[in-house]
């Protein structure tokens, strides 16, 4: 054992070593950036380190406008006296893609040609579901989604149409991808997340930076930009579950858990990193040089640079209390490996940081190592060449074949949880009662990061997204749907009209869920959905008549009260603006299903556990019972799994083990399958989980068609970290999991 240990030891310094292969230094990248620090001045640097937020230089602009006005002083302040390095943001709502060319265009001519070195602007944007704040962009389904769909090729593809638009417009650098792990459901971002899985989240999101930065990283084309990885780290796990409040996670999980996705990242060639708004373990994140330099720099080798969240410098003083001064706050964040602060309403950081500096507090080679991470982006960027957006690059927005992968997203995540009696699919001459809250609103199909932060404002929704209620009636014909909202998300109305309409119909469509929210908005205490919609779905049983739910929500709200209600449940997450479509297509038979949920349904509000639990939650009265489990989702076909087959029963540190298992399509419909791979470890020196997913495919099959899917499993897949907090990989017996088919396996020293 001892060997074993010794060998991954080796071979875990020689992968640290090796760094990003797109954030290591590039030789003559690195003679400019040392050329350039030579000639810069201290408030120069600081300046660079200083990230400022849009209306900060804005003109206020006219409500419900698409359309943002520069102030041409305020900017002039910002970047010819300070020297910023980098402004966000939208000025309060979505632009036009030729007001955004306009500014940035003004804005790096002022930055190229009125400071004395030329340094260009590094803008930055919060592109979380496509291009969400440019008004022609494509915009997909939001990351939960993305994950039910447990397709790597869509999740790229939505980085690479990301990527195209939001740089048509001039803007380099994208805020996402979420990485942390959505294993509290009551977190109001869990719906940025790709779900609960370590495994699920790495490759989605590694997936999508390589469809941002490029297979080869070269952010420079005018179809890239440089991703962000966040909220590094920790911050998807509160213990309330309310956004930013105190998480507690024990070294030992954080590594394995919370850190993984994020060192995937980094080995995918990230090139940048925004900091966790919250803190853990009583330390807040942008003081932790545990997080910030020891292990993101020291042992990941990650050479790109370090961006705070909004205003959370200074809530190191004002709101965490472990800086006595907004000046010590900067002190620490710096000093903790911080490269840029999102101030964002003021130049403080760079006045304090100043006088930090002269004051000898902070050493001026810590400021050169955060101006040369900033400035190894803007070379990267290509930025010094030329930080002007063409144009006729505008035409590439919006294109019709993106709004087709936007739509083939939104059917893939689309996971059917009940068909009772097989309910579903509905025939299209049946009378149908379209009801529930989030029937006919387009801002709920989206949630936050539409067009506004908040993504509540209806007026900013192009018309021809369609609604639920009106996909639904342009499939099954006006004459055939009768539409009563019978209530609002927390609200009565038009309850007993609903009921009354439902006694002459064939089936019921409910479409329930939550209203849009982002971030602290949407903290909530309870995870049920709110009472009046689940009384809705009461009163309309009363009438006898089938009921098929429709679930539009960011994290699964608790209706344990009303799944014997219904015949059939379709989890729609938050499909974006084409998910209108899908859910009808879903509804009607001509997209046969086939999401999986990335999360474990709860059952009871007070039991929130995740699908890989140790054995000591089922252990005596204990058990895990969800509503529905990580990884369901039902099918109008039948997939039958058999002849599982492992190449080897015994294998070596450094061998492959091949895992192959057979899928046939026993439906009369053709039909995808995500086919998982779950490993479970027998025993271990720290308690094991039941299970871990370590593979997916996703497969197109006939109906008749069979297929062989393979899987490659080596050692390193059954790494853990032990008990002194170190990855360690230990010899002992392993089962696979491939649908109901099981076969075990040895690693042997």
């Amino acid at each position: 054992m001892k060997k074993l240990h010794l060998l991954l030891a080796i071979w875990l310094l020689i992968f640290y070593a090796a760094g990003s292969l797109f954030s290591a230094p590039n030789d003559e990248i690195e003679k400019k950036i040392q050329t350039l620090l030579s000639q810069m001045t201290l408030k120069e640097k600081v300046g660079q380190m200083t990230q400022i937020t849009l209306e900060v230089v804005s003109l206020k602009r006219p409500d419900g406008s698409f359309v943002n006005s520069l102030d041409e002083n305020k900017l002039r302040q910002a970047i010819v006296e300070y020297g910023i390095g980098s402004i966000i943001n939208t000025g309060g709502a979505a632009n036009t893609a030729r007001n955004w060319l306009e500014m940035i265009t003004i804005m790096q001519k002022m930055a190229t040609q009125e400071t004395r070195l030329g340094i260009p602007i590094l803008y930055g944007i919060d592109a979380i579901h496509g291009s969400n704040y440019i008004k022609e962009a494509t915009l997909f389904p939001q990351s939960i989604a993305m994950a039910a769909t447990f397709n790597r090729q869509l999740s790229r593809r939505e980085g690479e149409i990301t990527a195209l638009e939001t740089r048509a417009v001039g803007i380099p650098w994208n805020f996402n991808p979420v990485l942390g792990l959505g294993r509290n459901p009551l977190w109001p971002r869990f719906w940025e997340t790709y779900g609960e899985d370590v495994f699920l989240t790495a490759e989605m999101g590694k997936a999508y930076i390589l469809g941002l930065q490029g297979e080869d990283g070269d952010i420079s084309r005018a179809d890239r930009v440089a991703a962000c990885m966040k909220h590094y780290a920790g911050y998807s796990f509160p213990l309330s579950g309310h956004d930013r409040t105190p998480a507690w996670i024990p070294e030992r999980l954080m590594r394995e858990m919370f850190l993984t996705p994020f060192k995937s990242a980094v080995d995918a060639g990230v090139y940048t990193v925004m900091i966790n708004s919250g803190e853990v373990n009583g330390v807040p994140a942008h003081s932790s040089a545990f997080l910030l330099t020891r292990v993101l720099r020291e042992e990941w080798g990650f050479k790109g640079l370090a961006v705070s969240d909004w205003e959370d410098v200074k809530r190191l003083h004002d709101r965490d209390h472990v800086a006595a001064s907004p000046e010590e706050a900067v002190k620490m964040a710096v000093m903790a490996g911080l490269d840029m602060s999102m101030v964002p309403f003021d130049f403080s950081f760079a006045e304090y940081l100043y006088q930090l500096v002269k004051k000898g507090e902070v050493p001026e080679t810590r400021i050169d190592d955060a101006v040369a991470n900033i400035l190894r982006v803007k070379f990267q960027a290509g930025l010094f060449e030329n930080p002007f957006p063409d144009p006729q690059r505008l035409q590439l927005i919006g294109k019709p074949e993106f709004a087709q992968v936007s739509l083939s997203a939104a059917r893939e995540a689309i996971t059917l949880l009940k068909n009772e009696n097989n309910i579903l699919p509905l025939q299209k001459d049946v009378k149908i009662l379209v009801t529930g809250p989030t029937a006919n609103s387009r801002a709920y199909l989206n949630g936050g990061w539409t067009y506004t932060w908040q993504g509540d404002d209806e007026r900013y929704y192009p018309a021809h997204y369609k609604t639920i209620l009106q996909a639904i009636t342009e499939k099954a014909g006006q004459r055939n749907v009768v539409y009563v909202q019978g209530a609002d998300i927390e609200t009565q109305k038009d309850m007993g009209e609903a009921v009354q309409k439902a006694r002459d119909v064939d089936v019921i469509v409910a479409c329930l869920g939550e209203a849009t929210y982002c971030e602290t908005p949407g903290n909530i205490n309870d995870l049920h959905l709110p009472a009046v919609q689940r009384e809705l779905i009461h009163q309309l049983a009363r009438t006898g008549k089938p009921i098929v739910l429709v679930l539009v929500e960011g994290r699964p709200r608790v209706i344990n009260d009303i799944v014997p209600k219904t015949k059939g449940i379709l989890m729609a997450y938050l499909p974006g603006p084409y998910g209108s479509e899908a859910i009808a297509e879903a509804l009607f038979g001509e997209v046969n299903p086939s999401g999986k949920l990335p999360f474990t349904y709860p059952k009871h509000v007070n039991d929130l556990v995740c699908y890989d639990h140790t054995y000591l939650k089922e252990f005596d009265v204990n058990r895990y019972d969800p509503q529905w489990p990580f990884g369901y989702g039902l099918s109008y076909s039948e997939f039958e799994y058999r002849n599982l087959k492992l190449s080897q029963s015994r294998i070596k540190k450094g061998e492959a083990l091949q895992i192959s298992v057979e899928v046939e399509n026993r439906g009369e419909r053709a039909g995808k399958e995500s086919v998982l791979l779950y490993v479970s470890d027998l025993y271990r020196s720290v308690t094991p989980p039941v299970k871990q997913l370590k593979g997916f495919q996703k497969i197109m099959l006939q109906p008749g068609e069979k297929r062989v899917v393979t899987f490659t499993l080596t050692a390193d897949d059954l790494a853990f970290v032990g008990r002194d907090n170190q990855w360690i990989v230990e010899p002992g017996v392993f089962k696979v999991r491939i649908g109901d088919q099981t076969a075990q396996f040895e690693l042997v020293e």
